[in-house]
């Protein structure tokens, strides 16, 4: 089962939870209040890059006679679209340098180089997802509603198709999300989904309309004879970048450790719970600056959902703190190489397409699915830490650091361990 109970399965007290919030409230303001020319000058040189970078792909491609120009110029290509939609057009639309006041930099003007439009991206990802993160039947964006991501979602013979499924959503990514957001923008909006011409529909087919004479018709034209080339080199660049955006979010939503929550977390739910709920909700990814840059940052996908309208350029130094605070409540840090994250959230593509019945573990002990009840009834060797939770932090006699969360999954780790060697053991007497 999903988490019911954030404060139960997180091993903290309220007043824990609220320390926590504060605590993260402060580095919202000390970064806030630092922003300045530094930053801004950051995303203006970023702005300028990606367009050069562009530029030159173009120019490379028109002039392209050999193979060794055109997969240069495609290189160039999907590298500036990657850039594009990950640094700029994603993290622009969050309002991360709406403080900057420059109206070509703004989360109200940007429109970013992708089929749908920015507009329903925002109220389908900036509002619905980042608001309701990862809640069972209120974020959309879990499994996008073609992929089945937990057991607590209802198994259907359609999910047999998962794994066709998750290599079409990849390889057409961008209108995966386009497609994705109409339907939460028609649906926030009351609007009927077979009703044609829609507003909604308008904008979408605007919008989309725009992007494919751009890519598959305009370019290519430019380039006159060598047009095909031209045309296969846009394909192949829209293609990789499909794949990278699609491989980053993944990364981040889908890994062991990036938990799920049900309606009943959601009711009540103060500002230090949301907090911890995009704590351990997300997941990141080991990378070095060339492949944050890459990611639009976004392998600091804990930090983005903690703070998704600050500068993506100062994750790196509010993931130091958010590390310390995770040492200091004994939190959990969910991270790992790109392959190994990408790895675990395909490996859940592929099990969940089964139904539950052919699956080893039960949904309170499996590795992509938890909660509270992961200790209380499954783990008798846990048990008893998780009881006292409630009495207040729990300090290990050794060391004199506080156990929760983080040490309790080790627990439930070992004593999954046990188990497991326990009914080996008995089937071989």
């Amino acid at each position: 089962m999903a988490i019911a109970d954030i404060g139960a399965y997180a091993h903290l007290t309220e007043a824990d939870i609220e320390a926590l919030g504060r605590e993260l409230d402060v580095i919202r303001r000390d970064v806030e209040h630092s922003l300045g020319a530094r930053d801004a000058k950051y995303i203006r040189r970023s702005i300028r890059a990606q367009r050069l970078l562009e530029a030159t792909a173009r120019a490379t491609l028109f002039g392209s006679r050999n193979k060794w120009a055109w997969l240069a110029g495609t290189g160039m290509l999907a590298v500036a679209k990657i850039i594009e939609n990950m640094e700029l057009g994603h993290n622009i639309s969050h309002g991360q340098w709406d403080w900057m006041n420059d109206p070509e930099i703004h989360s109200t003007t940007w429109e970013w180089d992708m089929t749908g439009t920015s507009g329903q991206w925002k109220r389908a990802h900036n509002y619905s997802h980042h608001t309701y993160t990862n809640i069972m039947d209120m974020d959309d964006d879990l499994g996008f509603g073609i992929l089945r991501m937990t057991r607590d979602m209802e198994w259907r013979p359609i999910n047999l198709a998962q794994p066709v499924a998750n290599l079409i959503l990849a390889a057409t990514f961008e209108w995966g999300i386009a497609l994705h957001d109409l339907s939460i923008e028609k649906q926030l909006s009351g609007v009927p989904s077979a009703q044609l011409l829609s507003e909604p529909n308008k904008r979408f087919f605007r919008k989309a309309g725009r992007q494919v004479a751009k890519d598959f018709v305009i370019h290519p034209l430019l380039t006159g004879p060598a047009w095909k080339r031209t045309l296969q080199a846009n394909l192949a660049a829209n293609l990789i970048r499909n794949l990278w955006a699609y491989a980053v979010i993944f990364c981040g939503h889908f890994p062991d450790g990036a938990e799920k929550f049900t309606k009943d977390q959601f009711t009540d739910e103060t500002r230090a719970e949301w907090y911890l709920r995009q704590m351990l909700g997300s997941a990141n990814f080991e990378a070095g600056p060339a492949m944050a840059f890459m990611s639009g940052n976004l392998c600091y996908q804990i930090e983005h959902h903690l703070f998704p309208d600050l500068p993506s350029n100062r994750y790196p130094e509010i993931s130091e703190r958010v590390r310390q605070l995770c040492d200091k409540y004994d939190l959990p840090y969910t991270t790992g190489s790109l392959g190994k994250q990408y790895l675990l959230a395909f490996r859940t593509i592929h099990k969940l397409a089964l139904p539950d019945r052919f699956l080893k573990r039960t949904a309170d002990d499996a590795p992509e699915t938890a909660s509270e009840r992961k200790f209380a009834d499954r783990f008798p060797a846990a048990a008893g830490f998780f009881a006292e939770y409630e009495r207040g932090p729990v300090v290990d006699p050794v060391t004199g650091r506080r156990r929760g969360l983080r040490s309790a999954l080790a627990e439930a780790k070992v004593a999954l361990r046990e188990k497991a060697r326990h009914a080996r053991d008995a089937r071989v007497m």
